[in-house]
């Protein structure tokens, strides 16, 4: 039987699952080098206890302690998301479109702010991750049923923040 202890099984399980746990946390922080700061410990943890963690159990493992890493930050300096500037280069476009696109990012980064930090880490998981509502559940400990009535809820409250979406 595999055991996490196995090098190649804890390189196997950091390799699927780091980038997917860095999102989960960079969604709820806001904040690359804190979401990358918790994985890395949410994966030492899972280093040091792999006598007692079964690979299969891993995963709900790594992101448990990463959403307790989370949640130990989140008291102590009440973090609020904010987006990296993803600007390219923009020769070819029109002061104006940029313009529009800069009041609709902002409009959209405020849409979002305002939604519940649950109902946000949802819409983001579903929507730029591209995660299945089952995935988010697992993640988040909670029935299918409560991601879908989160995703409405999200979807609702942005569409009367933003016009036409």
């Amino acid at each position: 039987m595999d055991n996490v202890c196995e090098e190649k099984v804890f390189s196997s399980l950091f390799e699927t699952n780091s980038k997917t746990v860095f999102n989960y946390i960079y969604y709820k922080f806001g904040n690359e080098e804190k979401a990358y700061d918790a994985v890395q410990e949410a994966f030492v943890k899972l280093w040091e206890n792999c006598t007692k963690v079964t690979p299969d159990k891993a995963k709900s493992y790594v992101y448990t302690v990463a959403n307790n890493l989370y949640l130990n930050v989140l008291k102590a300096e009440k973090v609020r998301m904010k987006y990296a500037d993803t600007s390219n280069d923009r020769t070819n476009e029109s002061p104006e479109f940029i313009l529009e696109e800069q009041e609709f990012k902002e409009k959209l980064d405020k849409a979002l702010n305002s939604l519940p930090e649950n109902q946000r880490t949802t819409f983001l998981l579903n929507r730029i991750d591209g995660k299945k509502y089952a995935e988010i559940a697992e993640m988040e400990g909670v029935s299918v049923k409560a991601i879908e009535k989160r995703m409405h809820l999200a979807l609702k409250s942005l569409r009367e923040h933003i016009d036409g979406i």
